[in-house]
Order: C-alpha cells, then sequence, then structure tokens
C-alpha cells in the first residue's frame, strides 16, 4: 500500500508520518518511509529541495519552482516508492505530487488543468492508494512551527522562498488541499490536529490505516477526535476573556506544555507573571524569551532569577530595555551570552551600549556588534559599519542600517543591494527614502511579506496603496499597522477581518481599548470563541491596553521584532 501524508508546514504531517511507520513496524508491516526523520532519502531529490528553498533565488518563477518540484518528487519515485512496492511493503510519503497541485495551482496561482498532465507524466500512474490530510488551524501552525525553531535552536533560520510570500500562501495552499479531499473522499483521511493529545491522534490514525490494510471500509472521511476541553456553552467577551484564556491555557499544558508557555510571550500583568512564574523551572528558556517586550518590575526580577539557566534568552528579552537595570544584567550576561547580548542594544544609544560595544570590539566580535547597532547614526557607529564593509560583512552591515535615515545609510544600501536584497529591504522598516521605495516596488511580487513588513509604522499614500494590494493575499498587510491609529488602518483591519482575524487583533496592541478596538475584539471573539490564537491575541491586547491605561505616562513602541507569529 501507497500512503502520502499532505497538509501545510506546521500541520505535524511528518511527525504523525513517522509515528505511524513506527507503530506499523511494531505490528509487523514491512515499511519504508520515504521521508523517514524528516529527511528525503533520495540525495537527488534533497538537493532539488535546497533549490526550491532558497529565498536568494527570488527570480525562480512559480512554473520552474513547479518543475523542481516535480522532479523531485519523481526522483523518490523511482528511487525509494517504486522499489519499495515492488518489495511489497508499506510505503509512506511525507508530501507528494498533490502538494505541487496545491501549491503552485491553489497557493500560486497557476491553472491546474495546465498542471494536472505533468504530475501524470511526473507519477507514471502511481498515485497514493491512500491520502492523509493533516489539516491545522494556519496560524496555529505558525505557531508552533515558530516554537520548534526555538526549541531545536534554529531561530535564526531565514525564510524560504515560500516564506516570502507571506502567511496567507498557506491558508490558500491549505484550501486547495480541502478541494482535493473532497472530490476524492474514497482515497483521501482528514485528520485534524487542532486540540488534541498526540497520543490520541496517533491512535485513530492507526485504527483508520490497519482497517484499510485489512480491507475493512473506512466509514468517514474526516476524523475529528473530541477536543481536550468541552465547548462553552456561553459567548466569549471582553469580560470573561481573562478567564477563559486561562482556562485554555490549562488544557493546551497538558497535551503541548511548552506552546503553552510560548503563548504568554508578551502578555504583561499579574495573571501572565503567575503562570510565567509556574513554568519558570521546567521551561527557563521558553519563560524568559517570552519576557521581549515586557519592562515591569515582575519580569525584570524573573530574569534575573533566570539569567544563569538561560542566559542567551534572557539577553534576548532586554531588547528594548535602556535602563540602569538592563545594562547591568547585560554585563552579569555579556560573558556568556555575548551574541545575543550585544543583539539586545538595537535602538540603545546610551552610554552603557557603547562602552559595551567597545568592549566587543576589543573582543574581535565586529558581526554581533552590527546586529545591534540598528537605530543608530552617530559617528562612532559609522566607523564600525565601514570596519564590517571591509571585512565584507555585507549581510551585517545591512542589518545595523534598520531604521537608520538619511542620504548616508541610503547611499550605503544601493552599495550593499548586490550582496543581500534582502538584508536591505529589511533595513527599511519604518522608512520613506528613495531607496525604500524602489525597492519595495521591485520586490512586492517576489518576496511581498518582507515589503508589507517593512511599512510598519509608515503613514504614507504609497504605504497605504501596498497594504491594501497586499491584504487580500496575506495577513503581513495588517501586521504593519501594529499600533496605528489612523482612519485607514482601522478601514483595513475592518475590511480584512474576515480573513485576517487573529492578525487585526494582533495590530491593536499598544492601543486603548477604546470603541473601535473593542468593537472589532467583541466581534471576533463572537465568530470564533474557541480558536486558540484568537483568544491568545485577543488577551494579549487587552492585558497590554489594561497595563498602558495604569501607566498613562509611558511611551509605548510595538517591536514588530518579537511579535508573535500568529
Amino acid at each position: 500500500m501507497f500512503i502520502d501524508f499532505e497538509g501545510i508546514d506546521g500541520s505535524g504531517k511528518t511527525t504523525l508520518s513517522n509515528l505511524l511507520a513506527a507503530k506499523l513496524k511494531r505490528l509487523g508491516y514491512r515499511v519504508a518511509h520515504a521521508r523517514e526523520g524528516g529527511e528525503l532519502q533520495a540525495p537527488a531529490a534533497r538537493r532539488i529541495r535546497e533549490l526550491t528553498r532558497d529565498s536568494r533565488l527570488l527570480e525562480m518563477s512559480p512554473r520552474t519552482e513547479f518543475f523542481l518540484n516535480l522532479a523531485r518528487d519523481a526522483q523518490q519515485l523511482d528511487e525509494v516508492v517504486a522499489p519499495a512496492l515492488s518489495r511489497g511493503e508499506v510505503c509512506i510519503t511525507d508530501r507528494y505530487l498533490y502538494s505541487q497541485l496545491a501549491l503552485s495551482g491553489g497557493g500560486r496561482g497557476l491553472p491546474m488543468d495546465e498542471l494536472r498532465p505533468a504530475c501524470e507524466l511526473a507519477s507514471q500512474g502511481l498515485w497514493p492508494d491512500l491520502v492523509i490530510l493533516v489539516d491545522v488551524d494556519p496560524d496555529l501552525a505558525r505557531l508552533r512551527k515558530r516554537l520548534g525553531k526555538l526549541q531545536s535552536k534554529r531561530v535564526n533560520d531565514g525564510d524560504s522562498r515560500k516564506g516570502m510570500v507571506g502567511a496567507g500562501l498557506a491558508v490558500r495552499v491549505r484550501e486547495s488541499f480541502l478541494g482535493m479531499a473532497r472530490k476524492d473522499p474514497q482515497r483521501w483521511i482528514i485528520l485534524e490536529n487542532n486540540d488534541v493529545p498526540l497520543r490520541v491522534l496517533e491512535q485513530r490514525l492507526v485504527d483508520a490505516v490497519v482497517a484499510r490494510l485489512e480491507g475493512r471500509e473506512q466509514q468517514v472521511q474526516r476524523i475529528v477526535p473530541a477536543p481536550a476541553r468541552p465547548r462553552h456553552a456561553s459567548p466569549t467577551t471582553l469580560e470573561n476573556l481573562e478567564e477563559r484564556f486561562f482556562q485554555t491555557l490549562d488544557t493546551v499544558e497538558q497535551r503541548e506544555p511548552a506552546l503553552a508557555v510560548w503563548m504568554l510571550s508578551g502578555i504583561p500583568g499579574l495573571a501572565a507573571h503567575q503562570q510565567r512564574l509556574a513554568f519558570a523551572e521546567r521551561f527557563p528558556g521558553l519563560t524568559a524569551r517570552g519576557m521581549a517586550g515586557l519592562d515591569d518590575v515582575p519580569a525584570m526580577e524573573l530574569r534575573e532569577v533566570l539569567a544563569d539557566l538561560a542566559p542567551a534568552e534572557v539577553a534576548f528579552s532586554l531588547t528594548g530595555r535602556m535602563d540602569s537595570r538592563a545594562a547591568m544584567l547585560r554585563q552579569r550576561l555579556y560573558a556568556r551570552a555575548p551574541t545575543e547580548v550585544l543583539a539586545s542594544l538595537k535602538n540603545d544609544g546610551s552610554a552603557p551600549a557603547w562602552a559595551m560595544r567597545e568592549r566587543a570590539m576589543r573582543d574581535g566580535r565586529l558581526a554581533d556588534v552590527l546586529a545591534g547597532l540598528a537605530g543608530q547614526d552617530c559617528e562612532e557607529s559609522w566607523l564600525v559599519r565601514e570596519a564590517g564593509m571591509q571585512r565584507k560583512l555585507f549581510t551585517e552591515v545591512a542589518s545595523s542600517l534598520t531604521g537608520v535615515p538619511g542620504a548616508r545609510a541610503d547611499a550605503l544600501r544601493e552599495v550593499l543591494l548586490p550582496h543581500d536584497r534582502l538584508a536591505v529591504l529589511r533595513s527599511t522598516q519604518g522608512l520613506d527614502t528613495p531607496v525604500a521605495r524602489g525597492l519595495r516596488e521591485a520586490l512586492a511580487g517576489k518576496a511581498l511579506k518582507l515589503v508589507l513588513r517593512s511599512l510598519t509604522g509608515l503613514d504614507t499614500e504609497e504605504a497605504w496603496a501596498l497594504r491594501e494590494r497586499g491584504a487580500p493575499q496575506t495577513k503581513e498587510a495588517l501586521d504593519s499597522v501594529d499600533g496605528m491609529d489612523a482612519s485607514r488602518a482601522w478601514k483595513l483591519r475592518v475590511d480584512h477581518l474576515s480573513r485576517w482575524p487573529t492578525t487585526a487583533l494582533s495590530s491593536l496592541k499598544g492601543l486603548p481599548m477604546g470603541p473601535h478596538a473593542q468593537a472589532l475584539s467583541e466581534r471576533v471573539l463572537a465568530e470564533q470563541p474557541d480558536r486558540l490564537p484568537v483568544l491568545r491575541n485577543a488577551y494579549a491586547v487587552a492585558a497590554t491596553a489594561r497595563a498602558l491605561a495604569q501607566q498613562p505616562a509611558r511611551t509605548v513602541r510595538v517591536d514588530t521584532s518579537t511579535r508573535m507569529e500568529a
């Protein structure tokens, strides 16, 4: 039997496919997994995958990507799948030609009728007997994917080519998968992976597959395990939001404790702090990293407690802190986490920050100093950039220009463009300069996510035009209005609320809970009261607004570099 797993990135298909393979082997079946342990078994297929993921290849067209992906699957078929089936084994794949139809047709917009004949040629008539679509809320998938990178220390991995397009791609790909499943219910099983423990999903999956292997009829197409918590009988409102959020967090902790910790990231207030204290011993790194953007006294005290257990994560959480207590903690952390300490100095032009940079320069840490030089336009910063150029640290120099306006910065960006266009684009966040405008125009069709993110805080006609064009395609158009109270920002949120509800909510963070914010929050909560990312973002907005109301003189800066991916 040929079994294929499909689903968007972060759905859990790789984990579940490997669990199924292991379970079937224990039951006595001979099993081959074409992507065992998450790695393609055909070496040529692995090389092709590297090409299709490389974000530097922005000019690669959707048609070229499609044919490369076909070649990858054809090689897997010839080298792994067909031989296993000829030996009478159960062969499991993690993605097959359906992925190319969903990505190139549903995601990229190429005509399906033109893609299918090419897929038939690549398949040689060999299609899976059973397709398991692991279906998941795309917002939740992004959270899990980000968490996975943090736990595996891949936090600095760059975006793939797919990632450059924006989060809307995953939504379109998911819709395409569901459409294919509905048209072929005898072949496809839809397994929901939203709010149940992995062990329950695994058992339901094994039962369904063994039934097929034994020739027993499958009664239902969609496998929907019972949720880990009962649905609420009463509506979720701003009044009971805190209670509902923490009730939900308790159930998440039971099945995915690390995700529960991550859901608290950036949320101020006593209730969130008490929950962090409960998690701190088991998950010191995640707890510390999740305090980025928090500047209250309890958060600072917890950082000091966790400094020896998770020095790098504590240092990261200090980004944006320019007070003396933060400076002292950086001094303490420098020996164990110099890279993260220096990166946390972004936008910090204080004397202690420059003393730390000078120390690092003496230690030979030029690249790390550049990584934390964003926002600095003094002569000392330009000397550091000049040293970086001499060392050919082009990406790091581009990063150091983030938020730096003016002709001098733009002249350096022009020099850096041939070396790393994407790093230069990222450096234009919030800027309205000739280079920024030209780069956005040139890359809007190739790296829409980064173009839209670079607009954060901009209130120009060009910025609004780009947002309004991009909003139907991807959520990052709403990310770029984080904390903005302009009338066009509210219109953008309302117009695209049904498509990007969690992002419309997160874009309110930093705003008071006025009539517009209340109405928008209540509407999303009424329509989607049980979606975990909705509850999380709504509570984060409400808790932040409450904290701001208690400190009216405080200046708030929404830091999009540490925003949650939901």
